[in-house]
Formats: structure tokens, sequence, C-alpha cells
């Protein structure tokens, strides 16, 4: 589904941000319309989220995840050059045929596990003015409900239950939810990092304020907001009088500030796994990782990976092996 992308012209910024609404979640926002420069020349044709991690599009993941913790109407903010994405999530008539012509239930499955996790909509962004222009193409969507907003950029692993304590907390308070990780301090600069205060409950901080990308020695602390997110629709007001920060984008970042100020915003510190396929190094850790952990998979390359890393030690040894393959 195409609709256009909504105006952000500001109105006059004197209004308060509507109060936070407490009904359930069921919908979630996944923005995927970044051009995945970092990754030429492989995404100058493919979607950088249909990157393969392991043997999924690493967007696959993303929305498992929000499937897993209830949430079952996914809205997709793509652009232009991601049909590809569309496509996965559909039904692929012919290639399901030729597999159970096969008798292949192994692979048809697989096939047809995208198109049945959850019901997936589209919508493009028109133009890449930020993630919090991304949410705001949402708007239409998700109207005057709460929802959830997953980055594709950002893999938690399956076993981790951070989305479900997040949409827990949003049931409790109201308001909105961000997912925070403590990083080294020389790392905040890639992040936006809130200011927290403590609540009485471990692992859940009041955030009262927000920055995008602050150099270590001005950030508020060592918290990095990571690509999880249930906002309350409020949201959305605000995002249309934010104007363009950081970069010359409109900030989810910006926006969430504002409602920090009103003591609505409350932060789940997540220490789990997390796998950030953000850069090409990150990216293969994250396929070394995952796959590490398969059943199917793991024992193998595990066996392999300890050989290789032995061979590492001395160059004859790597000469050989490069050699052998």
């Amino acid at each position: 589904m195409i609709v256009p992308h909504p105006t952000t012209t500001p109105p006059p910024t004197t209004a308060a941000p509507t109060a936070p609404t407490a009904r359930a979640v069921r919908k979630a926002v996944v923005p995927a319309a970044g051009l995945g420069t970092r990754f030429l020349p492989a995404t100058k044709a493919t979607p950088k989220e249909m990157l393969p991690v392991v043997d999924k599009p690493a967007i696959q993941y993303v929305v498992e995840e929000a499937a897993a913790a209830g949430l079952d109407d996914v809205l997709m903010v793509t652009g232009r050059h991601k049909r590809a994405i569309e496509d996965h999530f559909d039904n692929a008539f012919e290639l399901e045929q030729a597999l159970a012509a096969k008798g292949d239930a192994i692979r048809l499955d697989a096939v047809r596990d995208p198109a049945r996790l959850a019901n997936i909509h589209h919508i493009r962004q028109g133009e890449p003015l930020g993630l919090g222009h991304a949410v705001l193409c949402a708007r239409r969507h998700v109207g005057d409900q709460p929802f959830a907003v997953l980055l594709g950029d950002d893999l938690i692993d399956p076993r981790e239950t951070l989305l479900s304590t997040m949409l827990d907390v949003r049931a409790r308070y109201a308001g909105s939810v961000v997912a925070l990780m403590e990083v080294p301090r020389e790392q905040i600069r890639l992040y936006g990092c809130a200011a927290v205060e403590p609540t009485a409950e471990e692992g859940l901080v009041r955030v009262t304020g927000l920055v995008e990308k602050p150099s270590p020695d001005t950030a508020p602390s060592a918290y990095a907001v990571i690509g999880r997110y249930v906002l309350d629709p409020a949201v959305f007001d605000v995002l249309e009088r934010t104007p363009p920060g950081r970069g010359g984008e409109i900030q989810l970042t910006d926006a969430l500030q504002t409602l920090a100020t009103t003591g609505t915003v409350h932060g789940v510190v997540f220490d789990g796994l997390r796998y950030d396929t953000g850069d090409k190094a990150d990216y293969l850790r994250t396929v070394v990782r995952l796959a590490c952990a398969r059943d199917d998979l793991g024992p193998g390359f595990i066996a392999w990976l300890k050989e290789f890393a032995a061979g590492l030690e001395d160059g004859e040894g790597v000469r050989r092996r490069r050699t052998a393959a």
C-alpha cells in the first residue's frame, strides 16, 4: 500500500504534547528506507535490509521479533528500489508450487513463513528526511494507537524478551518507552544518549532528556538508545513541530526529548544479546554469532572456526588453508 508521505510544515510551537494514552499495543513500524551506502556495491540493487544473515534477510529477524511479542500488524516504511522487501513478505506461488511438487516440505515452510508472520503493509518515505520523518509517515496507518518501532540495524537475539518487557512497561505506565544499553563512553557519539534517573524497579529508569550523538565529554550518561521504541501516538504531534536537527534530518531523538520533559518517557536497560548489522565488521560478527547458535550449523562451524583461528597465529597456516580452499 503506497500513500503520500505527510507534510512536515510545523504548526505553532506553543502547543503542549497530547496526554499519553493507555491502549494496548498491536502495531509495529519498521523503517527501511535507507540507502545502505556503507555496504556498496552490494546494496546498489539489493536493499541493505535484504542482506542475508546466515540464511534469512536481516529484516525477517526484526519482523519475527515483533510477531513473537504479539504485534500482528507491521508497517514497513520503505523507499525507491525496495520492492524486494515487499516481494519477500508476499507469497511466491511458482516457487511454492515447485517445492511442493518436489515434496520439499522444509524449504516450502521456509518460503511461506515470511508471509505468515503478520499482516504486513508498506508505505514509501518520499524523501530521505530522517528517522523522525519515517515514523511520521506511519501516522495515517497507526492513527491514535500506541505502536512499536523496530530498527533493522539492531537485531535482538530471539531468546531475549526486550520488546515484551517494553510493552509491559508501556501497559503499566503509558507514555513512551525506549531501549537503553550502557556502552563505553567513547562510543556514545554513535548513538542517541539518554539522561536518566532511577526508579524503584531494577532495570527501569525514567528518561529526563535525550541528545543525538553527543561528544563523550558532553554526554549526560553512557546509556545509548538502541533501535527499539514503544511510542505513544502523542509523538506524532511533536514530530510535526520538530525542525530538522543533526544532519539536516528530523530526529526521533529530538521529539522524544520534548516528551521526556513531561515525565512520560521510560527506559528499559538492556544487557542481553544484541547484534549490530550497521557496518561491515559488525555485520560479519553478527553472521558468525548467529551461525554458531544454530543447532544445525553451530557444531561443525565452531569446530572450523577454532581451526581457522589457530591458523591465524602463523601466516603459513593461513596460506595453506587458502590454497586448499
